[in-house]
């Protein structure tokens, strides 16, 4: 049985940004700023025709299951420690959910509706709702950590906007703002009417001048930004090191069908792996699909040495690691160029223009220039996809205190989203992380990562 290691979860329920008139994503990512506009990828239209099945081959935990509990609740099993939540009402980035994005509502803010500001701050403060706070600035010491991704709120009440436009801008700011990256509140059935009409009382009441800041950190404008986490191959420093070092055991032992990767990788894994990480993902001729080291681990270990090591155990992403390391200092060379890679390009890059869930959120809304990116969203920095998000993949996650690999990063953006997970394996998923890989073409491997 495949190991499967277990650990804490500490969850911030995350929202992404109010970017009033910043370019963007479309619902279906049509007319969307393209990261980097040298970028290799090429500007194609996806083609879905030849996406194969795929039958999951992952953890239970890691499938994205939707489930019926003997009460009537639908879930969706999750890891450990994530919500179980159940959110099929809103589109996946399954290639086989068509269904549309959120449709644009406009509406008119109910007379004689009168918000309480005591209650608006209440819920601009919820980390059950947002906070709003993870975006935006307001005054109070209590307001930590608070983002930059949309405008600083500190003193909104001077512009004198009317209630009537507030209310509309929280209830579906795309009437005014179509490329927004801020939730449409009101038409996602996140927020009543009456609460919008506490926030908008709230806001007119945030008025200069403003008091002297305490602490420059509480301000995300001038906070300083996190440096890193020390020397990510110092085994004193990195555990995911050890665990990658303790492989090399599982490399040279037989498996079932009484083989081991040894005896057909010779030369000892330093040797024999050396350059192999350079090129994934990479789309493999015998499965007609995009697979990285993790999901090619989980059919050619059984195929080979009759052990399984399906996607998140703790077998398939030590093994992982150990292999990417043999290729540490090397620099990625993705294939771009194939046909098969082209096609999964395009596929990957619709995806990350593609809004899902019920905050209906595209990957680029956090990860652009344009939109969230080097950025604060609450106390964390958000990357920049242009500055490569995937080398150092396989990491450690010091909040966690577990590795995850790149996958498992997907799908944990997907729950604050509003939006279900699909299985760690997924072709989606392995075409996404392609495009993402192709910022990090000629960019040196260093794995295990180590991220808060």
């Amino acid at each position: 049985m495949a190991r499967t290691r277990r650990g804490p979860v500490v969850w911030w329920t995350v929202v992404l940004a109010m970017t009033a008139g910043c370019a963007g994503t479309g619902g279906d990512g049509r007319g969307a700023a393209t990261p980097g506009a040298s970028h290799a990828v090429p500007d194609e239209r996806p083609d879905y025709t030849g996406v194969p099945k795929w039958t999951p081959r992952t953890t239970q935990e890691a499938r994205g299951e939707v489930r019926t509990r003997p009460d009537g609740e639908r879930i969706q099993v999750r890891y450990k420690g994530w919500s179980t939540k159940d959110f099929s009402a809103f589109r996946t980035y399954a290639y086989d959910d068509t269904r549309p994005g959120l449709p644009v509502q406009k509406v008119t803010m109910p007379p004689g509706l009168a918000g309480d500001p005591r209650e608006g701050r209440k819920l601009f403060l919820s980390r059950q709702i947002g906070p709003c706070t993870g975006c935006h600035l307001i005054p109070g010491d209590d307001v930590w950590p608070a983002g930059s991704v949309g405008p600083d709120l500190s003193t909104i009440g001077d512009r004198n906007l009317p209630d009537a436009y507030l209310y509309q801008q929280i209830h579906d700011i795309r009437t005014v703002f179509p490329q927004s990256a801020m939730p449409a509140w009101g038409t996602a059935g996140i927020l009543k009417p009456e609460q919008i009409a506490h926030l908008v009382a709230f806001l007119q009441t945030l008025r200069g001048p403003l008091p002297p800041e305490k602490d420059p950190d509480r301000n995300p404008f001038t906070r300083k930004k996190p440096v890193g986490f020390g020397d990510n191959l110092d085994p004193t420093n990195n555990p995911a090191v050890l665990l990658a070092e303790s492989a090399e055991g599982l490399w040279s032992a037989k498996g079932p069908a009484g083989k081991s990767c040894a005896d057909c990788h010779r030369g000892g894994v330093e040797m024999a792996m050396r350059g192999v990480a350079t090129r994934y993902p990479r789309y493999v001729k015998a499965y007609k699909r995009v697979m990285s080291i993790e999901d090619f681990l989980t059919v050619h270990a059984p195929e080979t040495t009759g052990r399984e090591m399906p996607a998140q155990s703790a077998d398939n992403l030590d093994m992982t690691m150990l292999v990417k390391m043999q290729s540490n200092g090397m620099p990625v060379a993705v294939d771009l160029a194939s046909p098969e890679a082209r096609a999964a390009l395009a596929r990957g890059k619709a995806s990350f223009l593609r809004r899902v869930g019920q905050r209906n959120h595209a990957c680029a809304d956090c990860h652009t220039p344009e939109k969230g990116a080097n950025k604060f969203l609450g106390g964390r920095l958000l990357g920049d996809v242009g500055d490569g998000l995937t080398k150092h993949f396989p990491t450690w996650r010091t909040s966690q205190t577990q590795v995850w690999d790149m996958r498992k990063r997907m799908q944990w953006c997907m729950t604050p989203l509003g939006a279900n997970m699909l299985p760690a394996d997924a072709i989606e998923y392995a075409e996404l992380e392609l495009y993402l890989t192709s910022f990090d073409q000629g960019k040196p491997i260093s794995v295990p990562g180590i991220r808060h």
